[in-house]
């Protein structure tokens, strides 16, 4: 059972005294004052009714006291570039949360993932991403505001070794050549060894006999 003090002006005295009698005979417990009676009343409620007290919160933004934090010295209203930056479908976009924003916030699950625009809205811009679920990876679309998103530099190495292979294929073309631009594996190959004057012996397995075992207790 449950305790918490009420105010109850409608209650008397006498009654008063009775009920903080009989809490105080169930629970071993001394009387107060009679001042104090008049004044403040027990009131029992079963614990289905005031619900569990100590159960952890699981709400949608549960656990993101430092996840959502901004940084030192980056506190304040957002500035003018996070506006105009312009998004098209089928870039590249990484999901950061900023607090001071907290209209179209995207599921905590889904900070510091990177995802492809799909749809742009006036104020917000649609992002598909992988998400793991059990076994499987599903293809989650989300819509963020622009204040949460900012573009994904994952491309950068790629784009910039693709603009180099067709320089040098179009110089090779022009001199008349044909080159690979295929990436090499990085460090020595792995070297395998050699057993010599090592004569080879097969071993097969020989049928168990019960007679010729004999049974063992």
């Amino acid at each position: 059972m449950a305790l918490r003090w009420t105010r109850d002006r409608r209650c008397g005295r006498r009654a008063t005294r009775e009920r903080w009698k009989r809490f105080c005979s169930r629970s071993g417990g001394t009387e107060l004052d009679g001042a104090r009676t008049r004044r403040l009343t027990w009131t029992f409620f079963p614990n289905s009714q005031m619900g569990n007290q100590r159960a952890r919160s699981r709400g949608l933004r549960h656990g993101t006291r430092n996840l959502f934090s901004r940084g030192h010295r980056e506190h304040g209203t957002l500035n003018t570039t996070t506006y105009l930056r312009t998004f098209r479908v089928g870039d590249y976009v990484d999901i950061k949360v900023n607090s001071a924003q907290q209209k179209g916030m995207p599921y905590l699950q889904y900070q510091g993932r990177t995802g492809q625009v799909w749809n742009v809205t006036p104020r917000a811009v649609g992002v598909e991403i992988n998400k793991q679920i059990g076994g499987r990876i599903a293809r989650k679309r989300i819509h963020v505001r622009i204040e949460h998103v900012q573009h994904s530099r994952c491309r950068e190495d790629f784009i910039a070794r693709r603009e180099a292979n067709d320089k040098a294929h179009h110089e090779a073309h022009l001199a008349g050549k044909k080159i690979t631009t295929k990436r090499e594996v990085t460090g020595q190959p792995r070297t395998g060894f050699t057993l010599e004057n090592v004569k080879s012996e097969l071993l097969t397995p020989i049928p168990y006999d019960i007679l010729r075992e004999g049974m063992k207790y």
